[in-house]
């Protein structure tokens, strides 16, 4: 079956296949959280049942990502969540649901750059510089995106395989030992399965940028869902391997503050711990990268889907959305040299929610109506993404849920302002 295209077709050059997208989900999905979550997971789960968390989060999120997959799969279009939002619900609603989406990704970018300051200046022997030297990250990641889509993905292809190999190092350190319990079990307390879960989803979330890039991909019908799912199911697997490492290495693991770095102690010394804060900082670089280069797709998505289409929503021959790119970094600056940031990284999450929720009711939506290519059968996800969500949603708090609500009302109002001056 052909892609949909929302009836504007674009000739544009297939530059990512499987491997680049899948590069891509891992790279969105293993950051700087799961250097820090087997502690907090240790608190809520004690010993090695916690590794149970890791998998039932992971088949909670299983639906969801089945739903992206299959979206994705079904639009010849940049902008995942607003193009199915848009076909589902009509230009409003997409619109909202895309403004959400670049402005959490906007906000979590200048987040990650700034936690990436934080950590790696001092490191360089530029603490005094942090700001500025999270501006110049800025500046050279926004650089290698305009050189052009493959060279970007080369880039956040070989970050995700630098990052990984510090991980699969300490993995591969404990099994050469044999596996051995290394230090006493700890005591048993209450457990809690669901604040367990509900911490777990947040580090494991990415794969839902895998479709964002879906003019460029090729064979997406077999490339788009192999990605997704396959980026969360090797996380998931790894995530727990590593929490595993951790029960049987740490000594009173739910309270350490580094559970992977002092785990690479027990097990190699000076220089594996080394080699995992190396990985921690990588993670930060491949995040943040893949941001930048994901990030200006939406804003380029809302101008292309405009009935008039807007000035960034023009891509250059490599093809980058050179404009859309621009306003995404004069932001993020701006953002940096306020500073203040690292409550944001909460805030990026409620909006995920926000958009996988959209997503899995546009699924219902077209598949019902047998829109886009889709059928009923390709509905029968949404009601378990659907609990899925609600379940992790209720962890949500007050203020998030204001602050995400003036974001969408922020939305609203710019989309009615955008049907005036068409008037």
């Amino acid at each position: 079956m052909s892609r949909a295209t929302d009836g504007k077709p674009h000739a544009r050059p297939h530059t990512l296949g499987a491997w680049s997208l899948f590069c891509l989900g891992v790279n969105g999905i293993v950051g700087v959280g799961i250097f820090f979550t087997p502690g907090l997971v240790a608190a809520l789960v004690p010993g090695g049942l916690g590794v149970f968390a890791y998998a039932l989060t992971g088949l909670a999120l299983l639906p969801v990502a089945v739903t992206y997959a299959r979206l994705g799969a079904r639009f010849d279009r940049d902008g995942g969540p607003y193009v199915w939002a848009r076909a589902a619900f009509g230009e409003g609603a997409g619109f909202v649901v895309g403004f959400a989406a670049y402005a959490s990704a906007v906000l979590s970018t200048a987040a990650v750059l700034s936690g990436l300051g934080q950590y790696l200046a001092p490191v360089l022997g530029l603490g005094a510089h942090q700001r500025l030297f999270s501006l110049g990250c800025a500046l050279v990641f926004a650089g290698i995106v305009l050189s052009g889509l493959k060279p970007s993905a080369w880039v956040w292809s070989s970050l995700t395989i630098l990052k990984l190999l510090p991980l699969l190092g300490l993995a591969l350190a404990f099994l050469i030992q044999g596996g051995h319990a290394l230090v006493p079990s700890e005591p048993a307390h209450a457990v809690s399965w669901s604040r367990a879960v509900l911490l777990i989803v947040f580090p494991l979330q990415g794969f839902e940028i895998v479709p964002v890039p879906g003019a460029h991909v090729r064979a997406p019908e077999r490339s788009i869902p192999l990605a997704t799912i396959g980026s969360l199911a090797c996380c998931v697997a790894l995530y727990m391997l590593l929490h595993w490492v951790c029960v049987r290495s740490v000594p009173a693991l739910a309270l350490s503050e580094a559970p992977l770095v002092e785990a690479a102690r027990m097990l190699g010394g000076s220089r594996l711990s080394g080699l995992l804060s190396v990985g921690t900082n990588l993670s930060a670089i491949g995040i943040a990268f893949g941001m930048m280069a994901m990030t200006p797709r939406y804003l380029a998505a809302l101008d292309a889907g405009a009935p008039a289409e807007g000035p960034t929503a023009h891509e250059t021959p490599h093809p980058v959305p050179r404009r859309a790119l621009f306003v995404t970094l004069v932001s993020v600056v701006i953002l940096l040299s306020w500073g203040a940031l690292n409550r944001l990284f909460v805030l990026s999450s409620v909006a995920v929610l926000f958009q996988y929720s959209v997503s899995v009711l546009a699924l219902g939506r077209l598949a019902l109506g047998r829109l886009h290519g889709l059928s009923p059968k390709d509905a029968l996800s949404a009601p378990l993404s659907l609990l899925a969500l609600i379940a992790v949603a209720r962890a949500v708090e007050r203020a998030e849920l204001l602050v995400l609500s003036g974001i969408v009302l922020l939305g609203l109002l710019l989309w009615f302002s955008r049907l005036r001056l068409q008037k």
